[in-house]
């Protein structure tokens, strides 16, 4: 079952820990997942599956609100190109917040099980 809580207190962390981790961009975020997705899993406490899940689920949805946001700043700026330039920029951002979705899930989950196993 899903703790919201746990999974918000996570959200946050990768937001914050992610938004000051653009300095080191692949580490930095990887980073905020493993943080956010140990935070989740924690708080959710339970079996390893249970920290896993808050984890991913915590993951997944920065991952997704990232990208959102980050396409559509690419299409606006793409904008000066034309609309063709918007289009393009703000799917080519959308392809990459796809495989940063993915990277925040996987090891928010594993760094959630984690989580869960150091508490219980």
């Amino acid at each position: 079952m899903t703790d919201w809580k746990a999974v918000a207190v996570g959200f946050v962390v990768i937001v914050v820990v992610g938004t000051g981790g653009l300095a080191l961009p692949v580490v930095g975020q990887i980073g905020a997942g493993l943080l956010g997705g140990f935070a989740a899993g924690y708080l959710a406490g339970g079996t390893l599956g249970n920290g896993a899940w808050n984890g991913l689920v915590a993951g997944s949805i920065s991952g997704v609100v990232v990208t959102l946001f980050a396409a559509l700043l690419g299409s606006l700026l793409g904008l000066a190109g034309g609309p063709l330039g918007g289009l393009l920029g703000g799917v080519g951002v959308l392809v990459a917040g796809v495989i940063l979705t993915l990277v925040f899930a996987i090891d928010s989950a594993i760094a959630g099980a984690v989580g869960a196993w150091v508490k219980g």
